[in-house]
């Protein structure tokens, strides 16, 4: 049996057994307790870079130049783009979130509202805004009623002059200086003339840390994010934990756009709840605020300390409430699955819901369940004791010793497979940080996959960690050369 001071030894032991091995620099501060890049909260999210504009003005185009790569679909014919799409990028060492934009569509009728509306939620979640503008055609009535949403917003704005393919068509971006935004950039995305001035431009305006998203704040109320697919029941259930209509409610899907905080008391505390719907699906309604709106879930997520994933009972599982759940892991965040329209299920009905969540859910085992009826509130008050589990798991720490005696049982039980006449051999492992739990492990070889997740499994099965995702990461490191 282990005791404090034999593991405390241990743990000792094990340290000073990796003075034998080349350790980086933010090794040692890692063991030293002193972060690294592995430690401490959660990291402060990129700044986003929208690029905007009406059909066809080579907006996909622009981004593929700007990642170096062909990643955005592009084509000739108009609003080919119907998803927003975001992109890791980076310039002259700066990294940002690229935003491809689309799904304008072109019908005269109902224009104006859905230019403005997917421009307004475009604007209201970029730090910076690169407003594309065909040069050759010149600046549309549709370009000048986007105009006005950037000047109204006060974000910073690049305004990019594209299809500037020779200096013949200087002057015609130059004509773009009337639209009042500044200085057009004159480029041609499809031949990378004048992209590195405008990205220049783009990193000069660009803030140190995006405002979308981000580590939530220590202290106060919990935040609690609910989220799903469209008319899963989210802002019924908010409104049954409230108390009252604080959210419109209807039938069709997508009624809410924007996430909604509200401060409500349950369970004799107080809470954060953000009703996170924001996706549209009307006729002739385009599917880009579909993803501004899905954007502005990931924000409310990356804000939020638990997410709770509203899953429809009564229906199959689909891929979107399996993709809105690896939304909450991949951002870290405490994960409650609740199950709604739980008390309109026959027994039928709940025999095959349980074959889904073991087919479907298999990665996700350790998250609380809740069966719930966000129309009545029925078992509303059980949704605390989840929220606490998870929380709890969320900011559990293991100590540097009780850890590494763990790992010392369960290679001697379990050791790596042999691969190539060689055998992994696990030095020492420490916590790096909470919120999620984060472990990193120093080996002599390469952790396979399947072996970390039999680590995973084994920690979950010690220490709890319901409700929260886990993160390991491995260091391979070599002995000292003598």
């Amino acid at each position: 049996m282990n005791t404090p001071n034999a593991d405390a030894a241990r743990e000792q032991a094990l340290r000073a057994g990796l003075a034998d091995y080349e350790l980086a620099e933010e090794d040692l501060a890692l063991l030293d307790g002193e972060g690294g890049p592995d430690a401490g909260a959660a990291l402060a999210p990129l700044p986003t870079v929208a690029v905007v504009g009406r059909p066809n003005v080579g907006k996909s185009t622009l981004v593929n130049r700007i990642l170096g790569r062909r990643e955005a679909v592009v084509l000739d014919t108009p609003g080919v783009t119907r998803d927003r799409v975001s992109y890791p990028a980076e310039w002259a060492g700066h990294a940002f979130t690229l935003v491809d934009t689309g799904g304008w569509e072109t019908d005269v009728a109902g224009l104006d509202a859905r230019v403005a509306e997917q421009a307004e939620v475009a604007i209201d979640l970029a730090d910076v805004v690169v407003f594309v503008v065909d040069a050759t055609v010149g600046a549309t009535a549709t370009d000048e009623r986007v105009v006005r949403l950037l000047r109204k917003s006060g974000k910073p704005v690049v305004l990019a002059a594209n299809k500037v393919d020779g200096p013949r068509a200087e002057a015609d971006a130059l004509a773009l200086w009337n639209l009042g935004l500044g200085e057009p950039r004159a480029v041609s995305a499809l031949h990378g003339r004048g992209s590195g001035d405008l990205l220049d431009a783009v990193i000069a305006a660009l803030p140190e840390r995006g405002t979308t998203g981000g580590a939530p704040a220590e202290g106060g109320p919990r935040r609690v994010a609910l989220v799903g697919r469209p008319n899963v029941g989210k802002s019924s259930l908010l409104n049954a934990l409230a108390g009252s209509q604080r959210v419109v409610v209807d039938e069709v899907a997508g009624t809410t756009r924007d996430p909604v905080d509200e401060l409500i008391e349950l369970g004799d505390r107080q809470w954060w709840f953000v009703d996170t719907a924001g996706i549209r699906r009307r006729v002739h309604q385009t599917t880009g605020a579909d993803f501004y709106a899905s954007l502005r879930t990931q924000a409310a997520i990356e804000k939020a300390e638990v997410a709770v994933v509203l899953v429809d009972a009564s229906e199959s599982l689909t891929e979107q409430d399996t993709r809105v759940i690896s939304q909450v892991v991949e951002a870290g965040r405490a994960l409650v699955i609740a199950y709604n329209k739980w008390d309109l299920m026959d027994d039928e009905r709940r025999r095959y819901l349980e074959i889904e969540i073991e087919r479907d859910l298999v990665q996700v085992q350790w998250a609380p369940r809740v069966n719930i009826s966000a129309l009545t509130g029925w078992h509303r008050a059980k949704l605390v004791p989840a929220l606490d589990v998870a929380l709890e798991s969320w900011d559990t720490r293991i100590s540097t010793g009780r850890l590494n005696a763990f790992l010392g049982e369960l290679v001697a039980a379990h050791p790596h497979p042999l691969r190539g006449g060689k055998q992994p051999r696990i030095l020492f492992a420490t916590q790096a940080s909470t919120r999620p739990p984060r472990f990193v492990i120093f080996a002599t070889g390469f952790l396979e996959a399947g072996y970390r997740r039999f680590i995973e499994r084994r920690l979950r099965e010690t220490f709890g960690f319901e409700g929260s995702p886990i993160e390991i990461s491995v260091r391979v490191r070599e002995k000292r050369k003598r």
